[in-house]
């Protein structure tokens, strides 16, 4: 664990209810959730003041309200949403050029070098949370550490609109009496695993001998061992050095069938080609993600013909490999990426042809979204979907 690194996590509070409660001042301070129709859809955000009530994100609509009665239920704006997520990113960047976007709502920022113009990390994140607060009247939390899956735990247990601190001397006092379920890679069969191995803490699994967890988990034993302690050597990456930009979302309620996942596939797209126009990059390959859910995955690729930023060539080229994959089994999650990236000095041509309608249409939809918002256009396919239809950003809070 290297403990000159300074990572921030920062993570939007119930993100698309916030912004509904910002949006509109007579659900302040009420129980909100926002989601589809009421007997077929899921619920895509769920307000603080719900929550005691049982309602979370991804449970069946019909199920919530039935649990909270007297709630709020709004429909989504995606557009609203992504609006105010351009916005927020913003800000990330003020501080720091080394934004790795996780989701619509949530990113890891590396303000090591921060640090000799804004100050400690704990100032750099209180200001961040503060331009958030004050510019966009939305809450987020921010957890700080030397390593990124650190910093997401501590962004974890400080919310609602908090932060939390955690140097690198408390790193494995402050992990310990958390459940062994908060490592990454630590599903519910993973979970049950442990318990009949009686390990039910990360302290519990960074007491263990780590070939001892080899012996039970294979290869999975030293990677929990590595994060029960701590270690945690992946880097901030941001989007312009990425080998690959991708954009993917789980559903804690499984969903069924192409139709069910096909919004959730043409967001993604669209989101990763705002990233690679934002990043200057181009897509030699798109691969799709599907994580089942029994929670294997597969992962189907295709190159394409002329690299691409094109959303709609991305979700055209998911789409067609869905067809290669047997949706028999209800899914948890989808994701779309672009692979084998390419820059504009990688394209140079002696005869560079003239850019045509669809880089024409994204260069124009690029520049109204940078001064008027998302908000402003969006596609009749997706202006129809936006009704019912499932989380485009991976809100999971």
């Amino acid at each position: 664990m290297s403990a000159a690194r300074a990572i921030i996590h920062v993570d939007m509070d119930a993100f698309y209810a916030s912004v509904e409660q910002r949006d509109a001042p007579e659900l302040r301070g009420k129980p909100v959730i926002v989601g589809g129709h009421p007997t077929r859809g899921v619920v895509l955000a769920a307000s603080y003041e719900v929550r005691p009530s049982g309602v979370r994100s991804a449970m069946p609509m019909s199920r919530a309200v039935k649990l909270a009665p007297d709630a709020v239920v709004v429909p989504p704006r995606f557009d609203a949403y992504e609006d105010a997520s351009e916005k927020v990113f913003e800000i990330f960047h003020r501080y720091t050029p080394l934004v790795e976007p996780l989701s619509l709502d949530e990113a890891f920022l590396d303000v090591t070098e921060s640090v000799r113009l804004f100050g400690p990390p704990v100032k750099i994140a209180l200001e961040l949370r503060g331009a958030i607060a004050s510019e966009l009247r939305l809450p987020a939390s921010a957890g700080i550490a030397p390593v990124k899956f650190v910093a997401k735990v501590a962004s974890d247990v400080a919310k609602p609109n908090g932060q939390k601190e955690v140097l690198p001397q408390q790193v494995i006092p402050f992990l310990a009496a958390l459940p062994a379920s908060r490592l990454w890679g630590v599903g519910p069969k993973t979970d049950e695993v442990l318990r009949r191995l009686g390990i039910r803490t990360i302290g519990d699994v960074a007491a263990r001998d780590v070939a001892w967890l080899e012996q039970k988990l294979g290869s999975a034993g030293r990677h929990l061992w590595e994060l029960a302690h701590g270690q945690d050597d992946r880097a901030v990456v941001p989007d312009g050095q990425a080998k690959s930009i991708g954009a993917e979302d789980t559903f804690d309620e499984d969903l069924e069938g192409e139709e069910a996942l096909r919004p959730h596939v043409h967001a993604q797209a669209l989101r990763v080609a705002r990233r690679l126009r934002r990043a200057g990059l181009r897509a030699r390959v798109a691969q799709l993600k599907i994580k089942f859910a029994d929670f294997e995955s597969v992962t189907r690729r295709r190159t394409l013909d002329q690299p691409t930023d094109d959303g709609h060539t991305l979700y055209r080229a998911a789409m067609d490999l869905f067809a290669r994959v047997d949706l028999a089994r209800a899914v948890r999650l989808t994701g779309v990426s672009g692979q084998e990236l390419v820059g504009e000095r990688d394209q140079m041509e002696l005869f560079r042809p003239e850019p045509g309608p669809r880089q024409r249409l994204n260069a124009a939809l690029d520049r109204i979204a940078s001064r008027y918002g998302t908000a402003a256009v969006t596609t009749a396919d997706l202006a129809e979907a936006g009704e019912s239809t499932e989380p485009r950003g991976g809100n999971r809070r």
